[in-house]
């Protein structure tokens, strides 16, 4: 009965919150990342490990049970209620009772809980009740992906490498940062012929633009020089995607916000639909003036007296 030790996989103690093991794992996984260790097979099988680590820790649920189960039951602390179950079950027969497929005299008090399970629920195919093969769903995988904001845009396709597999999956565009998406299927395999389980990918957005997201929207500061503000004009501004040309009010005062609609971020899974984008002016006092600029200054405060 082997016994992984998932916080010592992650360098964390038992006590650890959810934050230290996110950036616990985040950091081995940089760190192991087949992309980064390419035909490293030890690499490889640590990223499964400390994956496997995080799928279970990162997960209140299973974190309560792996606690309470792991030490007791090893490697089959997933199955532990289904044993504890089983064993309330048959605990007033006989230890020399004959079982079916051979499995014969088991003392449900001790003994290696991994030799019950494998006769239990693998070949020897008993249930709790004694009749029908039980059918385990397999571990749910967990994964992080980073993108850049201009890469979550787009629409696009990337291959992920999960467990030394490659899946090929596609991002739709307007996916926001902390987003977890399923990808049904690509979990770890079931037990007895049961389902395989599932694939869990959350997205860290990294933001190297001079705009700021939320949600849908776009945030954007734009300089705007004194005269223009003062006057009014045209401004020529960068979107996202492009140029966009803006009518400036005279007498426009400083932190003004301008929306641009349909300027925004795409809404997710829904084509052809965005945000808006909030310019915000910041109104540039003039330097370096001539002697003849300041005179004229100078005659417009004269003007206002």
């Amino acid at each position: 009965m082997e016994y992984i030790d998932y916080y010592k996989l992650l360098g964390v103690s038992k006590n650890a919150t959810e934050k230290e093991i996110k950036s616990a794992y985040r950091k081995l996984a940089r760190k192991y990342h087949p992309d980064v260790n390419p035909n490293d097979k030890t690499a490889e099988q640590k990223f499964k490990e400390i994956n496997e680590a995080n799928e279970v820790l990162s997960d209140p649920e299973k974190r309560k049970k792996y606690d309470q189960y792991g030490d007791q039951y090893g490697k089959d602390w997933q199955h532990a209620e289904e044993f504890e179950k089983a064993r309330k079950a048959q605990g007033s027969r006989r230890r020399s009772q004959q079982y079916a497929g051979g499995f014969e005299g088991q003392d449900f008090g001790g003994g290696d809980f991994s030799d019950f399970f494998d006769a239990m629920f693998g070949g020897g195919g008993f249930s709790s009740g004694g009749g029908r093969q039980v059918k385990f769903r397999g571990q749910d995988f967990n994964a992080e992906l980073r993108l850049q904001l201009r890469d979550a845009y787009k629409t696009q396709k990337q291959t992920l490498t999960v467990n030394g597999k490659n899946i090929r999956i596609t991002i739709p565009a307007g996916i926001e940062n902390g987003q977890t998406i399923k990808i049904a299927g690509h979990g770890g395999p079931g037990r007895n012929g049961g389902p395989k389980g599932d694939l869990y990918i959350t997205f860290s957005i990294e933001n190297k633009t001079d705009f700021k997201r939320d949600k849908n929207n776009l945030y954007k500061n734009v300089d705007l020089d004194l005269y223009t503000a003062v006057l009014g004009g045209e401004l020529t501004v960068t979107t996202f995607d492009g140029k966009a040309k803006l009518k400036v009010k005279p007498e426009t005062q400083n932190g003004t916000t301008v929306k641009l609609k349909g300027k925004g971020f795409p809404i997710y899974k829904k084509e052809g639909q965005y945000g808006d984008l909030f310019i915000t002016y910041t109104v540039k006092t003039p330097t370096k003036l001539s002697a003849q600029e300041k005179e004229l200054f100078k005659q417009l405060v004269s003007l206002k007296k």
